[in-house]
C-alpha cells in the first residue's frame, strides 16, 4: 500500500548494500557463545549483554551502592576545581569518556548470574526504581528496558548526547584523495580568529616605549680614511675591510693545542681552567624588553646602592622618588603585565604610595631635612583631608620656624587651598611669619637663630605679602604696608633704634593711630620728627587750602542705564578699583573723623599692618624697597622683584603684546611691560593707558619728593632718573594710544625734567641728559633733541671711552640717528647711509666733542677704531661699562666694516661676561642680559633694512633664549620673528619644547609658546575665514585648537605655572572663544583651585559668563575678596 511504500521510503537510511544479514546474524551468534563460555560474573558477560525472557540482548544498567559514592566524590571535585586551566578538564573528560551517565554505571562486581536471575525476577521489567524504595536492598540492582526509542523512529540522525566525546587531532581524513577529494571541518573558522595574525604595534604602545627607553647600541668609528686630516671626524663610519685569516680560528700552539686550531676558551677548558668573566658586549643579544627590564633593575639596584651607603644624601633621595614616574610608565618588573598595562591606566594611588614610603624612609634617616618634609606634604596633598593637610603643615613650621624657605612654601599653600582660603587668615599668616622671622633675626628666639640671608628673604615675603592684597583687591592695605615699613625703615627716631623690633613696634603703634600724615601723603613729615615734636608738646596743624576740593572728577558713576546688569557692575567696580586704591584718611580741617567713611574696607587699622614690620639695615634693600614700592605704584624703577614671587605676582596681558618697531630696538635700554599690573590699573580704569587719577599721581609726585632728600648719591641720581622715565612712560603711552594730551604731557614732562637738572646733584647726570633728550626725539622735536644730546656730549667728551654713562649717551644717540636714517632711505649701507650715527662713535672714539660737520674724514675713522681697540684690550671691571663700551664699538664696526665684524666683537664680549659671579653679584648678570638684548637688536635692525637671511638672528636669539629665559623683550622679538618666518612653526615648537623641558622654574617659556600658536591661529583664521559669514561653521579647524589646548594642559600642570594668575586669564579667555559655556565655567573653578585670591579671575568670569554674576559675586564675599560694589547698592544706583 502506499503507507507501507511511504514507511519504507523514509528507512532508506538504514539499508546498506555492503551489509549482509548473514554477517550479522554470525556476529550476533558469536556474541552469544562468548557470554555463554564465560564464567559467572565476569566482567566480559557482566558489562555487556544479558539474555532476556524472550531472548533478546538488552543492556544491563547497574546502580551499585558502592560505585554511587564515588561518583558523587568525583562531582564534588569538579566543583572546587572550577578555576584551573582548560587542559586539566578536557583530560578528565577523556578519561570519563567511556563511561555513561555518573549515576547508572555499568556492573563491574563478579557475583554469579543465578543472584542476578533472582534479583531480575524481584524487579518489574522495563521499570526503574531507586535503590532506596527497595526494602531489601541487593549488591547489585539493575534493570531491564524492552522499550524500543521512538525518536530514533521521528528524527532522522541520533541524539547528540549518545554520541562518544572524541577530539580530532588535525584537519586530515585518512582514506581520501587530497587531488580530487576534500573536507570542510564546521570549526575551522574558530580555529582561525584564533590563530588570527597580531597586529603590529604603534609608536604608542608599551613595547615601543620599551625600545625607545631602551639605551642606544654604541657605534664606535674605526680608523679615519686617508685622505682626512690627523684629528679630523670622519664624513661617515668606515667598514674595514674582510680579512680571510679572520675566519679561520687560531691559537697559541701548546701541548693542548698542537695545530692551533682551538680558540682560547677551547684551550682553557681542555686544561680544565675558567676562562675571564664574559662582559656586556660578549652576552647574547636579548629581547629589547628584557633589555629594557636589565636597564631599569640596573638603575634600581643602583640607587639601593648610593642610599644604603650614604643615606644622608638627600638629592640621590629626590632622584629616587622622581625616578618611580619613569618606573611605571612602561610594563617592567615592577608593574603589571604588559597586556594590562595597554587596556587600562595604572593607578596613580600606587605610584603615590612607593614615592611616600620612599619619603618616609628618607625622614627617618635625616629627620632635620626640611626638603624631605615638604615633598611629603605636598605629595600628600592629592590624597589627604585640608584639615589633617593644614595641621602637618603647622606641625613642620613649628619645628623649623627660621627656614625662609619653608615660610615661603608654607604660605603658598595656604594662599592656594580655595577649600581653607581667606584673605584675613592669610594675612594674618603673612604677619605670623614676618614675625616670627623679626625674632629669630633679633636674637629673642633663642631656639632657632637666624639663618643667613634672612633679612633679604623677609623683604621678598613682604613684597609677596603686598602683590597678595593687591590681587585680592584690598589695594588699600598694600598701599599701608608699604607706608608703614617706610616710615619704619626710613624715618625711624634714634632713641629706638637699639631696641628689638617688638619693642619698636609698639612705640610705632602711636603714631600709625595718631592721624599723622603718612609717607606719600601731603604734609607728611615722619616718625621721627613727630616723636620729637610730641616730646615738645604736639603739632599745630596748620589751614590747608584747596582741601575741599570734590574727589569725584568723573560724575556720575552710571552714565547708560540702559546696559545689562553685567556690564555696569563691571564698569562701576573697575571705576572705583581705578579710583579708590588710597586708604582713606579723615581730614581734620574738614572736620571729618572715623565714622564718616562710607566704606570701612577702605580704611587701615594698625593690626592690619602691625605685624609685618620688621628691621632692614642693608643699605642695598633699604633702596631696593623704596624701588619696589614705585614699581607697585607703576613707575620704571629698576629694582625687579625676586623670582621667588613673581610668578605668582604675573596678571597683565600685556607683557605679551609687542610695541612698535622703535629706536629702543637698537639700544635696549628702554623700560618694556614687566607683566605685573601696578595698583588700580588691574581693572577696566576710567583712562586706561594715561596713568593713575589725579589723587594717585599727586601721591606718586609726593612720594618722589618726601624720598629724595633722605638719599645721597647714585641712589639719589638713580630714584631722579626713575621719576623722569615715568614721566617719559606717559607721553610713550600717550603717543601709543593716540590721545590728544599729548603736548600737554610734554610739556609737564619736559618741565620736569628742565627742574631736576636745576638741582645742583643732577647738573652732571649724563643718565637724566640723555633721557631728556630721548624725549625730545619723541615728541618729534629732533633738532632740539640734537642739541641737547651735542650739550651732554661736550660736557663729559674729556673722559672718552671710560666714561660708561658718557658710552651709553652716545650709543643711544647714534641708534636714534640710525633709525631716522633707515627709515628716510629705501636701503641702508655703511657710513654713507648714516655720517651722523658715525660722527657720533668717532668723536667718542677720539675723546673729542666737536658737533657734526659733514662727512667723517677716515684718518678719524681709524684713529677711533684704534682707541676702542685699546679700551677692548684693557677690559673694565664695571659690567654695565663694558656692555656699553662693547655696544658702541659694535655699532662702530658695524657701520665701518659690516655686520660680522659687530657679530664677532658682541660675541667676545659675551664670553667676556660669561665668568662665574658671586652668587650675590647681580650686576654682571643684568649687564650680560643687556649685552644679548642689543646684540639682537643690531642682527633684527639689519635683517628689516632689506632681504636678507634671517639665520644668524634666529641663532642669536636661541642663544640668548637659552641663557636668559626670563627676558621678555627677547621673547617678544623671537615670537615676532617666528611669525613672520615661512616655516618658523616647527623651529619655534621645537625650540619652545626644548626650553619649557629645561626650565621648570620660568613661567615665560610656556606664557610665549601658547602667544606664538594663538597668535598663528589668528593669521590661519584671518585668511580661511574671511569673508565666511553664515558659513563661518562650514570652514574645516586646522587642529591649532587641539595643540592650543594641550599646551595650556600641560602648563597649568607644570609647578612655575600651577599658580600663575595671568596663564589661568589666558585660558579661561581662550576656552570662551571657543564657544562652550559649560567648559568654561569649569576652567573658572580650575583656576579658584589654584588661584582663588586673584579677584580679575572674578571679574573675566563675569564678563565671559554674565549670567552667573549673582552666582561668582557671591563667592567672592564668602572668599573675603575685595567686593567694592555689591549687587544691591547696584539696584539702587540703577533706580535713582
Amino acid at each position: 500500500s502506499s503507507s507501507s511504500t511511504g514507511s519504507a521510503a523514509g528507512l532508506d537510511w538504514l539499508s546498506n548494500r555492503s551489509f549482509r544479514t548473514e554477517d550479522a546474524l554470525q556476529l550476533h551468534q558469536r556474541m552469544v557463545g562468548i557470554a555463554a563460555d564465560s564464567p559467572q560474573g565476569s566482567p566480559q558477560a557482566s558489562n555487556y549483554l544479558d539474555r532476556d525472557a524472550s531472548g533478546t540482548l538488552s543492556p544491563r544498567l547497574v546502580s551499585s551502592g558502592e560505585e554511587q559514592p564515588a561518583a558523587k566524590k568525583k562531582k564534588k571535585k569538579k566543583k572546587h576545581h572550577r578555576h584551573k586551566k582548560a587542559k586539566k578538564k578536557s583530560r578528565e573528560r577523556d578519561h570519563s569518556s567511556g563511561a555513561s551517565d555518573p549515576e547508572l554505571l555499568w556492573e563491574t562486581g563478579k557475583q554469579p548470574s543465578t543472584v542476578r536471575n533472582d534479583v531480575c525476577a524481584d524487579l518489574p521489567a522495563g521499570e526503574f526504581m531507586w535503590l532506596d524504595d527497595i526494602l531489601s536492598p541487593p549488591g547489585q540492582s539493575f534493570c531491564i528496558d524492552r522499550k524500543a526509542d521512538p525518536a530514533n523512529w521521528v528524527y532522522k540522525s541520533l541524539y547528540r548526547a549518545d554520541l562518544a566525546r572524541y577530539r580530532r587531532k588535525g584537519d586530515v581524513c585518512i582514506g581520501l584523495d587530497p587531488r580530487k577529494q576534500q573536507i570542510h571541518w564546521e570549526d575551522c573558522k574558530q580555529q582561525k580568529k584564533k590563530k588570527a595574525k597580531r597586529r603590529e604595534d604603534r609608536y604608542y604602545s608599551a613595547s615601543s616605549l620599551q625600545q625607545l627607553r631602551a639605551d642606544a647600541v654604541s657605534v664606535r668609528c674605526g680608523a679615519a680614511p686617508l685622505g682626512d686630516p690627523p684629528g679630523a671626524a670622519p664624513a661617515f663610519i668606515p667598514v674595514p675591510d674582510w680579512d680571510g685569516s679572520e675566519g679561520r680560528p687560531s691559537g697559541p700552539v701548546s701541548w693542548v693545542n698542537p695545530l692551533g686550531i682551538y680558540d682560547a676558551s677551547t684551550s682553557l677548558w681542555l686544561q680544565g681552567k675558567g676562562g675571564p668573566e664574559p662582559e656586556d658586549k660578549g652576552r647574547a643579544p636579548r629581547d629589547p624588553g628584557e633589555e629594557a627590564n636589565a636597564a631599569m633593575l640596573a638603575k634600581v639596584e643602583r640607587f639601593n646602592r648610593l642610599l644604603r651607603e650614604d643615606s644622608s644624601n638627600v638629592q640621590t633621595w629626590m632622584q629616587f622618588v622622581h625616578f618611580q614616574d619613569e618606573l611605571m610608565q612602561g610594563p617592567n618588573p615592577f608593574t603589571a603585565a604588559t597586556g594590562e598595562s595597554e587596556k587600562r591606566k595604572r593607578s596613580r594611588r600606587m605610584v603615590l604610595e612607593k614615592k611616600l614610603a620612599i619619603l618616609e624612609r628618607a625622614i627617618e634617616s635625616n629627620p632635620s631635612r626640611v626638603e624631605l618634609k615638604v615633598a611629603r606634604l605636598q605629595l600628600c596633598q592629592e590624597s589627604w583631608e585640608p584639615a589633617s593637610l593644614v595641621n602637618e603643615w603647622k606641625k613642620v613650621v613649628f619645628l623649623h620656624p627660621n627656614d625662609t624657605a619653608l615660610w615661603q612654601r608654607y604660605l603658598l599653600f595656604c594662599q592656594s587651598q580655595f577649600s581653607t582660603y581667606s584673605t584675613s587668615k592669610v594675612n594674618a599668616t603673612y604677619g605670623k611669619c614676618l614675625s616670627t622671622l623679626a625674632a629669630a633675626l633679633d636674637g629673642t628666639l633663642v631656639s632657632h637663630p637666624a639663618l643667613p640671608g634672612t633679612e633679604e628673604a623677609m623683604l621678598a615675603i613682604f613684597l609677596q605679602q603686598c602683590h597678595f592684597l593687591r590681587q585680592a583687591g584690598h589695594s588699600e592695605k598694600a598701599i599701608a604696608l608699604f607706608q608703614a615699613l617706610i616710615d619704619f625703615t626710613f624715618f625711624k627716631p634714634d632713641s629706638v633704634a637699639g631696641l628689638t623690633t617688638k619693642a619698636q613696634v609698639e612705640f610705632f603703634e602711636p603714631f600709625w593711630d595718631s592721624g599723622e600724615p603718612r609717607f606719600g601723603e601731603a604734609g607728611a613729615r615722619g616718625w621721627k620728627a613727630w616723636m620729637r615734636q610730641q616730646e615738645k608738646g604736639g603739632w599745630i596743624i596748620p589751614n590747608e587750602e584747596g582741601e575741599d576740593e570734590e574727589e569725584d572728577e568723573d560724575g556720575e558713576e552710571i552714565k547708560d542705564k540702559s546696559r545689562p546688569k553685567w556690564q555696569l557692575w563691571a564698569q562701576v567696580e573697575g571705576a572705583r578699583d581705578a579710583k579708590h586704591w588710597l586708604p582713606w584718611r579723615a581730614k581734620k580741617v574738614q572736620g571729618q573723623a572715623e565714622e564718616d567713611c562710607e566704606d570701612p574696607d577702605r580704611q587701615v587699622l594698625f593690626d592690619d599692618v602691625g605685624d609685618s614690620m620688621f628691621r632692614i639695615c642693608s643699605p642695598r634693600l633699604k633702596f631696593q624697597l623704596l624701588s619696589c614700592f614705585l614699581r607697585f605704584l607703576g613707575v620704571p624703577a629698576g629694582s625687579e622683584l625676586p623670582p621667588s614671587c613673581l610668578n605668582l605676582a604675573l596678571d597683565e596681558p600685556a607683557l605679551l603684546a609687542s610695541g612698535p618697531e622703535g629706536a629702543m630696538l637698537a639700544d635696549g635700554s628702554g623700560p618694556s611691560a614687566c607683566g605685573v599690573a601696578a595698583v588700580g590699573l588691574l581693572g577696566a580704569g576710567p583712562r586706561p593707558g594715561t596713568g593713575h587719577c589725579r589723587a594717585g599721581e599727586e601721591f606718586i609726585r609726593f612720594v618722589f619728593q618726601q624720598a629724595l632728600p633722605h638719599l645721597s648719591g647714585e641712589e639719589q641720581s638713580e630714584l631722579a632718573l626713575s621719576w623722569l622715565l615715568y614721566e617719559k612712560s606717559k607721553v610713550v603711552q600717550s603717543l601709543r594710544v593716540g590721545s590728544k594730551r599729548v603736548k600737554a604731557q610734554g610739556k609737564r614732562s619736559k618741565r620736569l625734567a628742565k627742574r631736576l637738572l636745576k638741582e645742583p646733584a643732577n647738573r652732571n647726570s649724563l643718565a637724566l641728559w640723555r633721557e631728556f633728550a630721548h624725549l625730545e626725539w619723541l615728541l618729534g622735536n629732533v633738532d632740539e633733541s640734537r642739541r641737547v644730546f651735542h650739550t651732554a656730549v661736550s660736557s663729559g667728551a674729556a673722559q672718552g671711552l671710560s666714561s660708561s654713562p658718557l658710552c651709553r649717551l652716545c650709543l643711544l644717540y647714534a641708534s636714534l640717528e640710525l633709525e631716522l636714517a633707515a627709515e628716510l632711505a629705501a636701503e641702508v649701507a655703511g657710513e654713507a647711509a648714516c655720517p651722523r650715527a658715525l660722527h657720533v662713535l668717532t668723536r667718542l672714539g677720539l675723546g673729542d666733542g666737536r658737533p657734526y660737520a659733514g662727512e667723517v674724514p677716515p684718518v678719524d675713522v681709524l684713529k677711533a677704531r684704534r682707541g676702542y681697540e685699546q679700551a677692548a684690550r684693557c677690559l673694565p671691571a664695571d659690567p654695565a661699562h663694558l656692555a656699553n663700551l662693547a655696544g658702541c664699538y659694535a655699532l662702530f664696526l658695524y657701520l665701518t666694516a659690516g655686520l660680522q665684524a659687530a657679530d664677532t666683537l658682541y660675541r667676545q664680549a659675551a664670553d667676556w661676561l660669561d665668568v662665574p659671579p658671586p652668587p650675590a653679584d647681580t650686576s654682571r648678570v643684568s649687564a650680560s642680559r643687556r649685552l644679548a638684548t642689543m646684540h639682537v637688536a643690531l642682527l633684527w635692525f639689519h635683517a628689516r633694512a632689506g632681504p636678507r637671511p634671517t639665520r644668524p638672528l634666529v641663532e642669536a636669539l636661541q642663544a640668548a633664549l637659552r641663557r636668559f629665559p626670563g627676558s621678555p623683550r627677547l621673547w617678544r622679538l623671537f615670537v615676532r620673528l617666528v611669525s613672520t618666518a615661512p616655516h618658523g612653526g616647527s623651529t619655534a615648537r621645537r625650540f619652545f619644547h626644548s626650553l619649557t623641558r629645561a626650565n621648570t622654574g620660568d613661567i615665560l617659556p610656556w606664557l610665549f609658546a601658547i602667544h606664538a600658536e594663538e597668535q598663528r591661529k589668528q593669521r590661519i583664521d584671518s585668511v580661511l575665514r574671511a569673508g565666511a559669514g553664515m558659513e563661518h561653521s562650514m570652514v574645516p579647524e586646522t587642529g591649532l585648537d587641539n595643540r592650543i589646548a594641550a599646551l595650556y594642559e600641560h602648563a597649568v600642570g607644570s609647578q612655575a605655572g600651577a599658580h600663575c594668575v595671568l596663564l589661568w586669564r589666558m585660558f579661561l579667555r581662550f576656552t570662551a572663544l571657543r564657544g562652550d559655556a559649560e567648559r568654561t565655567r569649569g576652567v573658572f573653578y580650575r583656576a579658584l583651585q589654584h588661584c582663588p585670591w586673584a579677584k580679575v579671575l572674578y571679574l573675566d568670569a563675569v564678563r565671559l559668563l554674565p549670567e552667573r554674576l549673582q552666582e561668582i559675586t557671591d563667592l567672592m564675599t564668602e572668599k573675603e575678596i575685595r567686593l567694592r560694589l555689591p549687587l544691591e547698592e547696584l539696584d539702587i544706583l540703577v533706580e535713582d
